[in-house]
């Protein structure tokens, strides 16, 4: 019975030595799947202010809309507003941006080009609280517009620039039922011209032909076709549908983090489950714990042979 002594030890020890080394793997896991699951929307406030800091209008707000300018906005100042909690790593773009339009309101924008755009980012820092007298926030100005122009301020850092790629997005468009940018917090409307053609880098519809007029005749109309026909097909709707207003929300969502790098793995690019823990190298923990366990069992064989 003494000769039997080292075996089981042996035995137990292999035994402490898998568990001792398969719980931080299941730990791991756990911990890992709460990364990232913190940060929630948060509720953004905006101003208007002159080029002295003064407050242009109403105070800090969260009221989104569409807002006719009486003279084309300057500065918006945003924060998030008092009483949130926001974690210590979350983060919230928000962006101002300018498009030329073709009319004064939503209504008549037609198809938009953007003039301008800038983004700044909210964290725990830029909330609100009861004693902020002297405190600065965060400002963001785009170009002044010259002409028909919409400014809008949304919780996005995308560009909705029209443009193809990562961190573009379309450009509105009343006509064609685009309702961007998304996450749309407010937006202003104004002008008293119609813009001049290469007011921006990309072609405005020209001052000369406005909406209503008829569109040119074609060289080659279709032998035998009725005068009337043509001018009914071939021309799209003029006015845009109306009750097409974008929806407006100051509840914005938190930047998404970026994914970790994904690391070189021996199984051929497929998605390792080193991931979620799962591909830990669990196989060789077992394969120790099996070697210490069939030393063991050799030894106890050993005592035995001796004693017979």
């Amino acid at each position: 019975m003494a000769r039997s002594q080292p075996a089981r030890f042996l035995a137990t020890a292999a035994a402490a030595f898998l568990a001792a080394t398969a719980a931080p793997l299941i730990g791991a896991t756990a911990a890992h799947a709460q990364e990232g699951g913190a940060c929630s929307s948060a509720t953004v406030q905006y101003r208007l202010v002159d080029a002295d800091g003064k407050v242009v209008g109403a105070d800090w707000s969260s009221q989104g809309g569409f807002h006719q300018w009486d003279t084309v906005p300057g500065t918006v100042e945003v924060r998030l507003a008092p009483g949130q909690s926001v974690g210590e790593g979350c983060s919230y773009p928000v962006s101002l941006a300018e498009y030329t339009t073709e009319g004064p309101n939503w209504a008549s924008s037609g198809h938009q080009e953007m003039v301008d755009k800038t983004t700044v980012h909210l964290t725990a820092k830029d909330v609100a609280g009861k004693d902020d007298d002297g405190r600065t926030w965060q400002k963001l100005s785009v170009k002044t517009p010259s002409c028909f122009g919409q400014i809008d301020l949304y919780g996005e850092d995308t560009a909705y620039d029209g443009k193809e790629g990562e961190g573009h997005g379309p450009l509105p468009d009343v006509r064609a039922g685009v309702l961007t940018p998304y996450h749309l917090i407010a937006a202003w409307n104004g002008g008293d011209k119609r813009c001049e053609a290469g007011t921006t880098e990309s072609a405005t519809p020209s001052p000369s032909a406005p909406e209503t007029s008829a569109s040119p005749v074609p060289s080659a109309p279709p032998a035998g076709g009725r005068p009337s026909a043509p001018a009914e097909g071939t021309k799209p709707p003029v006015s845009p549908k109306p009750g097409a207003t974008p929806s407006t929300d100051a509840d914005v969502p938190p930047a998404q983090s970026s994914p970790p790098a994904p690391k070189s793995s021996p199984n051929g690019g497929n998605p390792p489950l080193a991931e979620t823990g799962a591909g830990a190298p669990v196989g060789m923990l077992a394969g120790g714990a099996a070697l210490v366990l069939a030393v063991g069992a050799g030894t106890v064989y050993a005592s035995r042979a001796r004693r017979s």
